[in-house]
């Protein structure tokens, strides 16, 4: 039997990837949790209270902003993080869907 041909758009899976990339980390992840439990923080509260090098934070709050799941306001000399709840909702949804479809077809 002959397979379907997989058409597959590149900027969405360089996007996919990204989000991927940075939901992988456990430090991202306990990031964006600490962000979640403070609703909107700024990265010296961030580095200070998780006990991290301030760059190291930095590197990592990047990622997340690059990959679209935190959103930044400017206040002054401080930057503010709060996360983009949209963009992890549909994150988490694809990789569930994507896990349910492998299920069903280990199951077939």
């Amino acid at each position: 039997m002959r397979k379907a041909k997989v058409n597959i758009n590149n900027e969405k899976l360089q996007a996919s990837s990204e989000v991927l990339r940075a939901l992988s980390h456990p430090l991202r992840l306990q990031i964006l949790e600490f962000i979640d439990q403070n609703d909107t923080i700024n990265v010296n509260k961030i580095y200070n209270t998780l006990n991290l090098e301030q760059s190291i934070t930095s590197q990592h709050l990047r990622i997340l902003r690059l990959a679209g799941l935190v959103e930044t306001e400017r206040d002054g000399k401080f930057i503010h993080y709060r996360i983009d709840y949209d963009r992890i909702k549909n994150a988490v949804g694809a990789i569930n869907r994507f896990l349910n479809k492998e299920e069903d077809e280990e199951e077939a």
